[in-house]
């Protein structure tokens, strides 16, 4: 379970993000500048909230003017639009960064079959297989929960497809929270158990 109540000021308007989410998959949508990305990087620890709190089951992340857990202590994938391969690895060397189960990273690499491109640099791959790595990566440091900024938004129709269903097998298997930001009202409605929007920093239950 991950909770959050959140405040953060920002230059057009203050963010109030206030969520609880189970087993299940949210998407955020609205327009650009609207905090969607703010929040996630808040739940990351990337970024910091004026006031507030956020759990993850039961561990305190975030209270002001208490505890504040830094980013790699959160056990809290994260795959940024832009997947942030390490370009001077290898494929392999990529999935094993922050890797806790080797068994689990061999499962996964099965299920979205990247077993071929191991040995390649994310230079070398297609923007699907960048996806497909930057998924199996986040979840191989056995996240308590997934955060996904705009993940397929530069794929074509045909792998964006494969790699939302890719994602549901994954969410099937691996049962976290997952927060997604996307602007593809059919990629939310296909993906997401609930569909908030955010406007001007307000979540907005839709």
């Amino acid at each position: 379970m991950l909770s959050l109540e959140i405040k953060k000021i920002l230059k057009a308007f203050t963010l109030h993000a206030a969520l609880s989410i189970g087993e299940e998959i949210i998407v955020l949508t609205g327009p650009s500048g609207a905090g969607k990305t703010t929040t996630l990087n808040c739940i990351s620890g990337l970024d910091h909230p004026d006031s507030g709190e956020i759990i993850l089951n039961d561990r305190l992340l975030f209270q002001k003017n208490g505890k504040s857990l830094p980013v790699q202590k959160r056990n809290i994938g994260y795959v940024f639009q832009d997947y942030a391969l390490f370009p001077h690895m290898t494929i392999r060397r990529n999935i094993k960064y922050g890797m806790k189960d080797n068994r689990l990273v061999s499962s996964l690499v099965h299920v979205v079959g990247i077993e071929h491109i191991l040995d390649s640099y994310p230079a070398e791959i297609s923007g699907g297989e960048k996806q497909r790595v930057a998924l199996v990566r986040a979840i191989a440091t056995k996240p308590e929960a997934l955060l996904l900024d705009e993940p397929f938004s530069s794929l074509d129709d045909k792998t964006k497809l494969e790699c939302q269903n890719e994602l549901l097998r994954l969410h099937a298997m691996w049962k976290i929270p997952i927060i997604m930001v996307t602007h593809d009202v059919k990629e939310a409605e296909k993906l997401g158990d609930r569909i908030l929007r955010i406007e001007q920093g307000k979540i907005i239950d839709s």
